[in-house]
């Protein structure tokens, strides 16, 4: 059988479907570049900050920052949550600051620097050494409330090591000096997923960085 011939209208309605197809694939292509080279930047701007405990020890800051992260419905951190404290509490231990700052979402459906604190006087810090942030709903807003509520100038910050690089990135947006130490200190469920999302998180703090939002309210 002889082929059919295209229709003289369906030609161009080809071509126009195929430049379409070209555009988007470059736009698509544009955009995972911008992604990724500032995923890359706020790492890499962020890596010679990360240290270890007894360097930090020496760093002479004002306050060791723990940042919040989930608590189980028992009332304990979890496995994540307790790693940070714990290295948070060896730090202060250590003589590494006078003060733990533990900040997270202790709004009326969560109760993470409720249960910190705890967790803390249970391992022997003293009440009167512990501030509580309990409106520190993201991370940028704990590194925001830090500065402009506490008024802390030079912090050491205690999470996971793939929230560091983020953490330090807004800490030097808003003129804190800080270094980073991390509480990886075993592997987490459902890490692949966090590192996937921190890429997207990364982006939107190299932003909020940049125009400097004032902290949400948690409502």
């Amino acid at each position: 059988m002889k082929r059919k011939k295209d229709l003289p209208n369906d030609v161009p309605k080809r071509e126009r479907a195929k430049k379409i197809i070209v555009i988007l694939a470059i736009l698509a292509a544009v955009g995972l570049t911008i992604i990724l080279s500032i995923n890359f930047y706020v790492v890499f701007s962020s890596a010679d900050k990360i240290t270890t405990a007894d360097c930090a020890a020496d760093f002479g800051a004002d306050c060791i920052l723990v940042l919040g992260a989930g608590v189980r419905s028992d009332g304990t951190p979890s496995d994540m949550l307790a790693d940070r404290l714990d290295v948070g509490i060896e730090l202060y231990f250590a003589g590494a600051a006078p003060a733990l700052l533990l900040t997270g979402d202790d709004s009326e459906y969560h109760n993470e620097v409720t249960v910190m604190a705890q967790y803390c006087i249970d391992a022997g810090v003293p009440d009167e050494d512990i501030i509580r942030d309990g409106e520190g709903y993201c991370t940028y807003d704990s590194i925001n409330r830090a500065s402009g509520v506490y008024g802390a100038e030079k912090i050491i910050i205690v999470t996971q090591e793939y929230h560091l690089y983020r953490a330090i990135y807004i800490a030097d947006a808003f003129g804190i000096d800080s270094v980073g130490v991390s509480s990886t200190l075993r592997g987490y469920a459902g890490q692949i997923f966090r590192d996937i999302r921190e890429v997207a998180a990364r982006n939107k703090d190299f932003l909020t960085s940049i125009f400097k939002p004032e902290p949400s309210s948690g409502q």
